[in-house]
């Protein structure tokens, strides 16, 4: 099988590792690898591509470019805070408009245009996935301590969006699979200011994220679409 996939956030740490391990799997031919600049080419199954989550013109140019269907699409982009701007907010007192419009731009809005122009490339005859990193502070269900109130408004959105596309997909696109991932705490840029007290066994490096991510998407089923999903394979509330 030569499966096409696309990837937005192939710069960053679990982005990287998604593609490193995609690559590595004998069934993908091709993997549109997407970043603010376009990544290096270290494998011949990948065509790097430049995009920006604000910029939905950029989506449509890299939409436009792949020729055929494409099997997955992951999205794997995602802002906490902005590096020198507000912390997440601990308390209302705290919230700035810019700052939880930037999030909700780059968390929600960003996803919801890559779904607009991908989701047509999606075959509506076989299996495919259209998933995006959420996180589980994004459950309204789950939240017991509160604050960081742009992140978790904005993730909530996030997968209020990807239920709605899984609703829209039942009629169009009878097998394919719409996911949100939660791939716990990892190691990278956007959680290291925040890993104090997270145990050893519970800090991910981003290959072993990527790969549980995969096996909880290849475990997935259309009876599944519109799920969010932990590292773990558990089905967590919204």
């Amino acid at each position: 099988m030569d499966r096409q996939i696309v990837i937005f956030g192939a710069s960053g740490g679990i982005g990287g590792a998604l593609v490193a391990r995609l690559a590595a799997d004998p069934s993908v031919a091709r993997i549109h690898a997407g970043g603010r600049r376009p990544i290096p080419v270290s494998h011949d199954k990948l065509v790097p591509f430049a995009f920006d989550l604000q910029d939905e013109a950029s989506i449509v140019r890299a939409a436009s470019a792949i020729e055929g269907t494409v099997d997955m699409v992951l999205v794997a982009t995602g802002m906490l805070h902005r590096s020198g701007g507000p912390a997440p907010e601990k308390a209302l007192r705290a919230v700035d408009s810019a700052a939880m419009a930037e999030l909700f731009a780059v968390n929600a809005i960003g996803p919801a245009l890559i779904a607009k122009h991908f989701v047509p490339l999606l075959p509506r005859d076989r299996r495919s996935i259209f998933a995006a990193l959420s996180a589980r502070v994004g459950s309204i269900a789950d939240n017991r301590l509160g604050g960081w109130h742009s992140y978790r408004a904005s993730k909530a959105a996030l997968n209020m969006l990807l239920v709605n596309l899984a609703i829209e997909l039942r009629r169009t696109h009878p097998e394919a699979i719409v996911a949100a991932l939660h791939p716990g705490t990892v190691d990278t840029g956007l959680s290291a200011p925040f890993q104090r007290g997270v145990s050893p066994e519970k800090l991910f490096g981003s290959d072993k994220s990527a790969a549980y991510l995969l096996d909880v998407l290849n475990s997935l089923a259309p009876a599944d679409s519109g799920g969010l999903f932990a590292w773990n394979g558990a089905r967590l509330p919204y």
